[in-house]
């Protein structure tokens, strides 16, 4: 008689489509519900929005859930195990923000940015460099998941070293902080109260970073 294996419990599926249901509902109830974001505008610009929340989001679990263990907190293994599935899926999304974003950065879209000669400004300077560097940070750990890259021990000892992950996530809250600052200083302006994007964003990611700080060995 055949006796099946306990299946391992791994919460990816839920946490990603919770992340992802939650993102979407942001977007559209503060841009289109309380603010004055025409619908035409939810394929690419809304959407773009949500996806890049919900990326941000899903980052911030994959790189918490252990240094959170380590601190003593009564982390489930349904959690733990969804760590690289949130590490990969958090990527792609980023990866699919950066695609649309490219697409719609222009002074009509985003003036703010940019001054009256066409240039960026500085912050917009800022955020995009932050950007860059978080994208390209991200890929490499990804990376660190491939069956070749598992066998160059120094390479794994590097990218998944403390410091190469504090430094990873300084370059996205840069990104975050100088893209969407002076929004955050304007709560009368916040459509229905509530806070944009790039503040809830920042706030996981804050959390995530002050976790690591203390949690990751």
């Amino acid at each position: 008689m055949k006796t099946s294996l306990p299946q391992e419990q791994n919460f990816a599926g839920k946490i990603i489509l919770t992340t992802s249901i939650f993102s979407l509902l942001y977007a559209i109830t503060r841009y289109h519900v309380f603010g004055n974001v025409p619908w035409n505008d939810f394929p690419f610009f809304i959407l773009n929005k949500a996806i890049s929340l919900a990326a941000f989001i899903m980052l911030t679990f994959n790189f918490s859930i252990g240094p959170l263990k380590n601190l003593g907190l009564n982390v489930s293994e349904g959690w733990l195990n969804a760590r690289q599935t949130l590490g990969m899926t958090g990527f792609l999304y980023v990866l699919v923000h950066v695609l649309m974003s490219f697409m719609i950065f222009k002074p009509e879209i985003f003036g703010k940015f940019f001054e009256e000669d066409g240039s960026l400004t500085l912050f917009a300077g800022l955020s995009m460099l932050g950007g860059i560097f978080a994208f390209v940070v991200l890929w490499a750990y990804n990376l660190s998941f491939k069956t070749t890259m598992k066998e160059d021990a120094k390479f794994m000892r590097f990218i998944t070293s403390r410091k190469f992950l504090l430094v990873a996530l300084l370059f996205s809250l840069a990104h975050i902080f100088f893209m969407g600052y002076e929004g955050w200083l304007k709560p009368s302006d916040w459509h229905g109260g509530m806070p944009p994007i790039s503040l809830v964003a920042f706030t996981f990611f804050a959390i995530c970073y002050i976790i690591n700080l203390i949690g990751r060995k």
